[in-house]
């Protein structure tokens, strides 16, 4: 019987992590994409590597992409990330951490991945609960690319079935993504989550990122293993 196979977008951070589990609990054999983009921060790639080698991926690979050369977030430009943001403001507006067309473009990648691997299969951990309102995260964003994606593709206009992005966290709070990886072993303290680590990689702790997970791991009854800066 042929291995399933599947491309999963791997940042290193919590969501990934727990979307590889539950790839590998379903049976496939995981191949992790990530990407040098031109973020300001690269720890979530030290982090991504940690998590593909201990959860024994297929095969990690990284892609490096320039997105600096349009800007317009402070995940690549000279912007500052926001600090101490209530649940209301992050539901307010699409915060400056949203990268214009992220998603897209790295959904792109896995799935030209996808088809030289012959794989019907995408993950990609993202959640529509609790998350900072970026649009590329909602479940009308997916359908609309899986649609896009048979329409593009040999294996969509040839194959019975086509390349699925799956997204088994789309519906999930973050406490019950943190329940869902601690019950398929997922190892927390080789994550990342923050958008403005120290240069040594630690945690800020007040980023929209890190308070929604330290959210998710408090609801969830449980200890972020990680270390948080002293402000936090």
């Amino acid at each position: 019987m042929s291995v399933k196979k599947a491309v999963l977008l791997l940042s290193g951070g919590l969501d990934s992590s727990t979307c590889t589990a539950i790839a590998q609990k379903q049976g496939f054999e995981v191949y992790g994409l990530s990407f040098r983009y031109g973020q300001r921060d690269t720890h979530e790639l030290d982090a991504a590597e940690r998590v593909a080698k201990a959860m024994r991926l297929k095969r990690h690979v990284i892609i490096d992409i320039d997105l600096r050369a349009f800007g317009g977030s402070a995940l690549t430009d000279d912007i500052d990330v926001p600090k101490g943001r209530s649940d209301d403001e992050m539901e307010d507006e699409i915060p400056v951490t949203y990268v214009p067309a992220r998603n897209t473009i790295f959904l792109s990648f896995a799935l030209a991945y996808a088809e030289t691997l012959k794989s019907n299969d995408i993950f990609i951990g993202v959640n529509a609960l609790d998350y900072s309102g970026y649009p590329d995260c909602r479940p009308e964003y997916i359908k609309a690319f899986q649609k896009m994606a048979k329409l593009a593709t040999k294996i969509g206009v040839e194959g019975d079935v086509g390349v699925k992005i799956n997204t088994p966290l789309i519906d999930m709070s973050k406490a019950d993504i943190v329940k869902t990886g601690l019950k398929l072993g997922v190892d927390y303290s080789l994550t990342t989550s923050c958008y403005d680590p120290s240069e040594n990689g630690v945690a800020c702790g007040q980023c929209d990122s890190c308070l929604l997970r330290l959210k998710g791991f408090k609801e969830a009854g449980s200890i972020d293993p990680i270390t948080y800066q002293s402000n936090a």
